[in-house]
């Protein structure tokens, strides 16, 4: 099968990762012998639901490895950022909280130190790492995550830095182990990587090419899930609308959707991100027909302008966008809409700004991701002028942050007196007797109950409309 011999991990490969994984697991037992206790790692993400889930893989990995774990990097034998590098600010506080390990590192000479992620594909990011972080000991890529118990076996044996981003297109590396963050919700990444190229993104040469995986394998994934209790699966992809290119048995992101669908068991299925350009009439009428596919799209559009969609290359125009938005909101029922809006995209006029005021107005958003454009090093963004001053665009993201606030005053107030149906998630914020949850598309709610109905779908009658959630009471 071509596809596979050029996006899937060889499984002689694979079982050479388990060897270093048993002697790494060796040298922890070990460690235990001597000191009476387990080792401890300290892992980190940061950045989006990818990031997260690759953070489970992790820790996965560490477990099989003989790692215990802590939220304390004071009682950490092994800490490990997996950064993002989506904006500059996660960058900084990367880098800041880095330094902030030197005294650690001087306390305790054993402590071990590794950064991996997306900011680590960066060749600058690297250099800068080997001159000026000389206690960092371990820094990889996010295409050799599978490759963790050699790199960790070197580290710990050789006691020499290691160094391991290969240039890469990236690869599928299935059965990898997985220690997940909870119980009722899971992430489950259906494929890999982007083509798009937007001008302002450096997700394409950090995350490498479109790959999916294969439909038997996601559906396992999920099938095992549901049987251990899960209630909420969240199908992830940088652009989960081109699920399906490349594999050799056609399907597309709709009919993955329906035979995820049609498996047994009460749960209801999430997904994230859909590229507008790819967003199908055929998945929106799939949207509606499957019961437990929630009825909320994050739909970034980034702007409002036609003009500045085409510098940014998203391959649509305001036009197409909203014709998409408006055949969504009459094809299902109780459409919740959610986006990403960047402010000060390099040459962003007023009139541009203007056209994203609108265009907000007009598609009346439950609630906006919104950021001040940031330059990403290696995008063509990054060489394009930008007359606009760090004031404006200041200025302009405060509007838009109070005319969508105003928006998402009056859609909550909407649900005031209809009864929602809410997975109850956990402890409420206000108040020591609510619990909270969201509905399918996806507004929180609080409302007083104990924690008995965790896990559970309950039905609440609307009662209140805050800024940031809705109160309710529980429908007996």
């Amino acid at each position: 099968m071509a596809e596979e011999k050029k996006w899937t991990v060889s499984q002689q490969e694979l079982e050479q990762q388990a060897v270093f994984s048993e002697k790494v697991f060796a040298i922890n037992q070990g460690f235990y012998q001597v000191h009476g206790r387990q080792r401890l790692a300290y892992v980190k993400s940061y950045g989006c639901q990818q990031n997260v889930s690759d953070g489970e893989k992790i820790k996965g990995i560490l477990a099989s490895m003989g790692y215990g774990f802590t939220e304390q990097k004071e009682q950490a034998d092994l800490i490990l950022y997996n950064t993002c590098a989506i904006r500059e600010n996660a960058e900084d506080r990367v880098f800041g909280n880095v330094g902030a390990l030197k005294h650690l590192k001087r306390r305790n000479p054993e402590l071990l130190i590794g950064l991996c992620g997306c900011m680590m594909q960066q060749s600058h990011i690297a250099q800068r790492l080997k001159k000026s972080y000389p206690y960092v000991d371990l820094v990889f890529g996010t295409h050799v995550v599978h490759q963790l118990p050699e790199n960790l076996y070197q580290t710990l044996t050789a006691h020499k830095r290691v160094f391991n981003i290969p240039d890469s297109d990236g690869v599928i590396v299935e059965d990898l182990p997985i220690r997940r963050d909870g119980s009722l919700k899971a992430w489950i990444p259906i494929m890999y990587g982007c083509n798009n190229f937007c001008t302002y993104c450096i997700v394409p040469y950090v995350r490498g090419r479109e790959r999916s995986r294969e439909p038997e394998k996601i559906l396992k994934e999920v099938q095992t899930l549901i049987a251990q209790g899960y209630r909420e699966i969240t199908l992830l992809g940088q652009n989960v609308n081109s699920y399906g290119k490349g594999l050799q048995t056609p399907i597309d992101f709709a009919e993955l959707l329906e035979k995820i669908n049609a498996l047994e068991g009460e749960f209801r299925i999430r997904f994230m991100t859909s590229h507008p350009k790819d967003a199908t009439k055929k998945l929106i009428d799939t949207i509606a027909r499957c019961e437990k596919v929630c009825n909320h799209i994050h739909l970034p559009v980034q702007s409002g302008s036609s003009h500045i969609l085409k510098q940014m290359n998203r391959h649509y125009n305001r036009e197409q966008y909203l014709e998409l938005v408006n055949y969504a909101k009459q094809t299902i029922p109780n459409l919740s809409l959610t986006s990403d809006i960047i402010v000060g995209f390099p040459g962003e006029t007023l009139q541009d700004f203007e056209d994203t005021i609108s265009l907000i107005e007009t598609v009346q958003y439950d609630s906006l991701f919104t950021f001040i454009y940031s330059k990403r090093v290696g995008t063509k963004a990054a060489e394009m002028e930008d007359p606009t001053t760090d004031e404006q665009k200041s200025e302009r993201f405060q509007r838009l942050l109070a005319v969508q606030k105003e928006i998402g005053i009056e859609r909550y107030q909407a649900y005031v007196g209809k009864t929602v149906r809410v997975l109850v998630e956990g402890a409420g914020k206000t108040g020591e007797d609510y619990m909270t949850g969201r509905t399918d598309n996806y507004i929180i709610v609080d409302f007083p109950a104990d924690s008995s109905l965790l896990g559970q779908f309950v039905d609440v009658k609307i009662t209140k409309a805050l800024n940031w959630a809705l109160l309710g009471e529980i429908v007996k």
